[in-house]
């Protein structure tokens, strides 16, 4: 029987939620935390979960922490969310963390855009297709950072696996993605606006139909009030959510994203949810500019 994978594909057309990786006063992962921020989600209506994903400090995690992170999220969901594991590095690693994924009841992965300095186009497919391969009951969305990839290759991928059923595209070029989709089948993938709310309504008007989001993290009902916007094709409404976390998400994205877990992290800390510290090559906010951050959360609605 051919998996469909229609709830996968009904979990990535929403707000893909990446929750933070909250830290103890020693250093380490802390369960307690992270399990009151997983439920402080799930209570607000979020029903996809990303653990392990960049807001998460992927590349931060030791293979450990990124193990124990997903089996904390499994079973703190409990079947509340569909969850979707990030993984990635070299394959072997990738594959492993895929299965574990699996093992555990996760039913999607997202795989990390390579950080490999070489990566060519076919190099790409042949990557994907290795981790795809072995998790064939799995969904699988590949996250795209690579402006250069074209929509064949994705379609290329899909050909040879078709539990490859969404992408998180996260090039800042709405034009580029109207055209990647297109290029790969724009109904053959559900599309997920990668780069969050600030990119969402610009990417929900060319074929998106869901969205990653950090800054759920910190107000899920402000996330949720975007994607029924969008949904509705109420853009003026939409465009109202953008100007309300417009400042919030400029924070993020200043100086080349040095501060986009940051920023949560500190709004978070600010409402008193989980500690401030993040790991390098992240730092946390200097005391100068943590007041403005904290003023932001306060005037949600939360």
């Amino acid at each position: 029987m051919t998996t469909t994978f229609e709830t996968q594909r009904a979990a990535l057309a929403d707000v893909v939620a990446i929750p933070v990786t909250p830290f103890a006063e020693d250093g380490t992962v802390d369960p307690g935390t992270y399990r009151a921020l997983l439920r402080r989600l799930l209570d607000g209506g979020i029903t996809t979960l990303t653990p392990n994903g960049n807001t998460g400090e992927f590349y931060a995690l030791t293979p450990e922490e990124r193990r124990l992170v997903t089996e904390l999220t499994v079973d703190e969901a409990g079947g509340r969310s569909v969850i979707l594991v990030g993984v990635g590095h070299d394959v072997p690693t990738a594959v492993a963390s895929a299965r574990h994924a699996r093992d555990l009841g996760a039913q999607m992965v997202m795989v990390h855009q390579p950080v490999h300095p070489y990566v060519s186009q076919s190099g790409w497919v042949d990557y994907h297709r290795a981790i795809a391969e072995a998790v064939p009951e799995l969904g699988v969305v590949p996250y795209i950072r690579n402006a250069q990839l074209t929509g064949a290759r994705l379609a290329e991928l899909a050909d040879a696996c078709p539990n490859v059923i969404g992408v998180k595209y996260a090039v800042p070029d709405a034009t580029r993605f109207a055209a990647f989709a297109r290029d790969a089948g724009l109904e053959r993938f559900v599309w997920v606006a990668g780069l969050a709310e600030p990119y969402a309504p610009s990417y929900f008007s060319a074929g998106a139909t869901g969205f990653t989001s950090g800054l759920v993290n910190v107000a899920p009902s402000v996330s949720l009030n975007m994607i029924e916007a969008l949904r509705s094709g109420d853009y003026p409404t939409a465009m109202k959510v953008w100007e309300q976390i417009r400042r919030f998400e400029e924070l993020r994205a200043a100086n080349g994203s040095a501060n986009n877990v940051t920023v949560v992290k500190e709004a978070l800390a600010s409402l008193g949810l989980c500690r401030r510290e993040v790991r390098p090559p992240s730092r946390p906010l200097p005391e100068s500019e943590r007041a403005e951050v904290a003023a932001i959360a306060a005037g949600w609605s939360i």
